[in-house]
């Protein structure tokens, strides 16, 4: 049987060399997050590349989703980041709806889904972003809903960020995740633009939007951080900053994400360590914000629900079920159509 440790080694070296940002933050949590914080990220990693990295991306979902069926089932498969994550899920009783939120996102991914308006991209960074949000929560003994609230708006932020970053290498692959009816304002198709992505002035000003998204709710975000164990909060303050400097590198490029692709140095991630770890002595004196107890965004308050209360289901969640059988029917579809066109007389 492999050894706890061996597991968590490897997931530290996946998180190394596969995310930064997180690595360098997640050195500020406490050692019994830190820990366990590297092992549901290793597992959220492994879930986007399995997806992402795949041609067959609907197949891809398919498979985690029956990875994570065996998690939850305490027989993981033998990897390193399944079997830590399963130690993760039996000892903080990991609500199941949170991972299926991300599955479900991941599974839109797969289905190469376009959001409408603002709100149903916020619908989307809820189940790829701020389900993490929340499942750190949880892995702090944090079920407040109010923290609950405050983090998933952090999730919301960082995932607009990420968004705001990627237009032109997302349009190289021909994913675009800027909400339609603002392409439909500026006269724009989404198919138009991806067959010739260009920063045009009114790309950028959708770019600007989203990043000011973001930048508010990084400041509602703030509020909930005291709500969490002392110890944890210079490193979520950290995520909070380093993401928000890929929102401040976008804008120092004229919020053109299709010329070149925002990155931070290294410098500038330590600067922003050690502003957390100041900001985060602060809320020792300071007085709790208001902002604490502002309402949850509508779009991410199933996930406040799942991890606030004290009885929590382990099945998989109706929402899943559909968003996969929805999976599944788009490759059928797709099968179907390459054999038919296979078939035809030249």
């Amino acid at each position: 049987m492999t050894c706890p440790q061996t597991d968590m080694e490897a997931c530290r070296e996946a998180i190394r060399h596969g995310s930064l940002s997180f690595h360098m933050a997640s050195r500020l949590l406490p050692a019994g997050v830190r820990d366990p914080s590297l092992a549901l990220y290793a597992f959220c990693r492994l879930a986007d590349d399995a997806v992402d990295l795949q041609q067959e991306k609907a197949a891809a979902v398919l498979k985690l989703q029956d990875r994570l069926e065996r998690i939850y089932s305490g027989r993981p498969d033998n990897a390193a980041a399944d079997r830590a994550f399963a130690r993760v899920v039996e000892e903080f009783d990991m609500p199941r709806a949170l991972p299926d939120a991300l599955l479900e996102g991941l599974a839109w991914d797969a289905m190469g889904r376009r959001y409408d308006s603002l709100s149903e991209l916020f619908d989307y960074s809820a189940r790829v972003a701020s389900a993490v949000g929340v499942m750190m929560c949880v892995l702090m003994r944090v079920r407040d809903p109010n923290a609950l609230a405050r983090a998933s708006d952090l999730g919301v932020a960082m995932q607009l960020t990420n968004i705001a970053r990627d237009i032109g290498e997302d349009a190289l692959e021909g994913r675009i995740y800027l909400p339609l009816d603002w392409l439909d304002e500026a006269g724009l198709s989404a198919d138009r633009f991806l067959s010739d992505p260009r920063p045009t002035k009114a790309i950028r000003q959708m770019t600007r939007r989203l990043v000011m998204q973001a930048n508010r709710l990084y400041m509602r975000s703030e509020a909930g951080v005291a709500a969490l164990p002392v110890s944890a909060r210079p490193g979520i303050y950290a995520a909070r900053f380093i993401y928000a400097g890929i929102g401040g590198q976008v804008q120092s490029s004229g919020y053109d994400s299709i010329s070149s692709r925002a990155h931070t140095s290294k410098p500038q991630k330590l600067g922003w360590l050690a502003v957390s770890a100041a900001r985060a002595a602060m809320t020792v004196v300071m007085p709790k914000s208001a902002v604490l107890y502002a309402r949850s965004l509508p779009e991410t308050q199933f996930l406040v629900d799942a991890a606030g209360r004290q009885s929590q289901r382990r099945t998989r969640s109706d929402a899943l079920f559909e968003a996969l059988s929805q999976v599944a029917q788009s490759e059928r579809e797709q099968r179907n159509a390459l054999n038919g066109a296979q078939g035809r007389p030249t």
